[in-house]
């Protein structure tokens, strides 16, 4: 009886889901809504993996992956703007940000990853398109020749933890000496051999990937350990790994290296369902 109800209690639930939601054959409801996109993939690439590892009980290096995206990838050409999140505001939709009406041509910063998500939502039931934000390993392939690396800096590879914290400090500290305090107007980064612009520069993008703690068994094999989603990956010129209710890394919310100035985010229009597809792992790498 008990299994019969809950099942009863999905069902329902996906049926006000569905109800919520436009339909997404014919026109959207709002064209002047639609973001442009730069498709791409399916492709190959080679992708550090984010998180914290540890093999035989000790601190190790991320493991570097070739890794399929194996779907189409149709994501925003720019951020989002202060004027298209205005806009959600102004729906009810979105939390209101401090200074929007003084940055309308800039991206939209100060944002949580809850703000993100709002947004995406807003605009899926605007257009009644599916949009959603990137999980970090479709951002890296997205970046392209913009993704940092993040691999270790010297002094930072080994067991030694306090060695590692210590060259790691260092490394931030000197990243910190060329960022832009406030966001500049959009475009001004230029484009990636993509086409997408102003990747990696100072304004940090949002994930839906979220923090993974890892053992790497003696096969090579991945374990994770700890999966918190109320820690989510912001990408950048670093990654960054913050609590889902901030929208300023300078609050205290980067839990190692150097904090994010700005944050805002981009889209994905999630044409193929890969979410579905690649199932328990989408939301964590």
């Amino acid at each position: 009886m008990t299994l019969r109800l809950e099942a009863t209690r999905v069902a329902l639930i996906g049926l006000l889901v569905l109800g919520a939601m436009p339909a997404r054959q014919g026109l959207p409801a709002d064209r002047s809504l639609l973001p442009d996109v730069v498709v791409l993939g399916p492709d190959t690439f080679v992708y550090r993996m984010p998180g914290d590892f540890s093999r035989a009980g000790k601190p190790a290096d991320a493991p570097l992956r070739t890794v399929r995206i194996e779907h189409t990838l149709a994501i925003m050409r720019r951020q989002v703007s202060a004027a298209e999140y205005q806009r959600c505001v102004d729906a009810g939709a979105c939390a209101p940000i401090a200074g929007l009406a003084r940055q309308a041509d800039r991206p939209v910063v100060g944002v949580s990853w809850r703000d993100a998500a709002a947004y995406a939502a807003w605009l899926s039931r605007a257009t009644g398109a599916p949009w959603r934000l990137p999980t970090d390993e479709e951002w890296s392939f997205a970046a392209g020749s913009r993704f940092k690396d993040g691999v270790p800096p010297q002094g930072a590879s080994g067991s030694d933890p306090g060695r590692r914290a210590l060259a790691l400090y260092d490394a931030a500290a000197t990243a910190r000496d060329d960022t832009v305090a406030e966001p500049q107007p959009i475009g001004t980064f230029g484009a990636n051999e993509h086409g997408l612009v102003d990747l990696a520069g100072n304004v940090w993008e949002w994930t839906d990937s979220c923090f993974v703690r890892a053992m790497i068994e003696g096969n090579d094999e991945i374990r994770p350990t700890v999966v918190n989603c109320g820690i989510r990956i912001a990408a950048g010129r670093h990654r960054a790994y913050m609590p889902d209710f901030l929208g300023d890394g300078r609050s205290g919310g980067c839990s190692a290296g150097m904090q994010p100035s700005n944050l805002g985010f981009r889209l994905v229009r999630d044409d193929d369902s890969p979410r579905r597809e690649r199932g328990f792992w989408a939301g964590i790498w």
